[in-house]
């Protein structure tokens, strides 16, 4: 998050330099023109020399045989800067479409907070695919027999889905997860207009969610989702309405991945919702492919956040959610 921070200052620093210098643009194309001048009849070489020889013994000092090198070094420093410097932070941009779409606090659509976690309280272990079935009692059972005991095993659970995924989907999609270890996605919403319970206006809007992904164990990954106003408050104590998990216990012998996913109860998010999340994060982590002009947007999207990109844009990130082509 101090990154992050730093980044709105830079983002800034970046509007104001950019003002100052299409100022100085308009000015100089208004009062000065090119100038031609004819050659002296005198020699500038005792001028010159005495600079290209201090270049020249700066550039030996710095490891560099000649001078076009130190420059060439010297350019690259300054491109390097230049593409700190144009950092945004995402998460300022997520503030400030909040601010453009003027939640109520109010409103019921509205993910609900169940407070933060105790720091206080001792971390529970993680649960692995032998948590749920016996590894060593299923691994010489076909595919189709493990997953049809994967899918029994959910069957009857309150607030939970499954899935079996396959390897190169899985494949393709973590390789991206480890680039890029933190989004958002949106939810829609009934977003209350106004400030009166009663015949206040009601339109469809987004709530923003924040996208965590774990590797807590050496055949088990995380994906935690939060409400980003819940993470905003909270942070790293913040509780997650949903956690998917990924188990690549039998991913060699197997060729999949078995995912089980749980929704917390009371927190207004619905199984639907879940499901939504879990389509958008495959989508916008690359395991659907990059085939399809908007599959290569999600994608690129995905990386301009991480980067602090001022090309991503909240706007592009809810059209592209909710666009039907993959």
């Amino acid at each position: 998050m101090g990154s992050l921070r730093q980044g709105i200052l830079s983002f800034q620093l970046q509007l104001i330099s950019r003002a100052v210098s299409k100022e100085k643009s308009a000015l100089i194309g208004k009062t000065f023109k090119p100038a031609i001048y004819q050659q002296s009849c005198y020699s500038t070489d005792f001028k010159q020399k005495p600079y290209k020889e201090k270049l020249l013994t700066k550039a030996r000092e710095k490891g560099f045989e000649t001078v076009e090198e130190l420059l060439e070094k010297s350019k690259e420093d300054l491109l390097r800067k230049k593409r700190e410097f144009c950092k945004i932070d995402p998460l300022k941009e997520l503030e400030n479409y909040e601010q453009r779409m003027k939640m109520s606090e109010n409103n019921a659509g509205l993910t609900k907070s169940k407070g933060p976690i105790d720091p206080n309280m001792s971390a529970t272990p993680f649960k692995t695919f032998d948590s749920f079935l016996k590894l060593d009692k299923v691994k010489d059972l076909s595919k189709q027999e493990i997953e049809f005991l994967w899918r029994a095993k959910w069957v009857n659970k309150d607030n939970s889905l499954c899935a079996v995924v396959p390897l190169d989907v899985f494949n393709k999609m973590v390789t991206k997860v480890r680039e890029n270890p933190v989004f958002v996605l949106p939810l829609p919403r009934v977003i209350t207009g106004g400030n009166e319970a009663e015949g206040a206006n009601k339109e469809q809007g987004v709530e923003l969610h924040y996208v965590q992904w774990q590797f807590v164990g050496p055949n088990t990954t995380h994906c935690i989702i939060t409400s980003l106003a819940e993470y905003k408050l909270h942070n790293e104590y913040s509780k997650p309405h949903t956690i998917f998990q990924f188990h690549s216990d039998l991913a060699k012998e197997k060729k999949c991945i078995f995912m089980n996913g749980q929704v917390e109860p009371d927190t207004n998010v619905s199984l639907q919702d879940a499901q939504l999340l879990l389509l958008n994060v495959q989508r916008f982590y690359g395991a659907m492919g990059e085939i399809t002009p908007a599959a290569r947007q999600r994608v690129q999207l995905l990386q301009d956040f991480t980067g602090g990109s001022s090309d991503f844009s909240v706007d592009k990130l809810i059209s592209l959610s909710q666009s039907m082509e993959n």
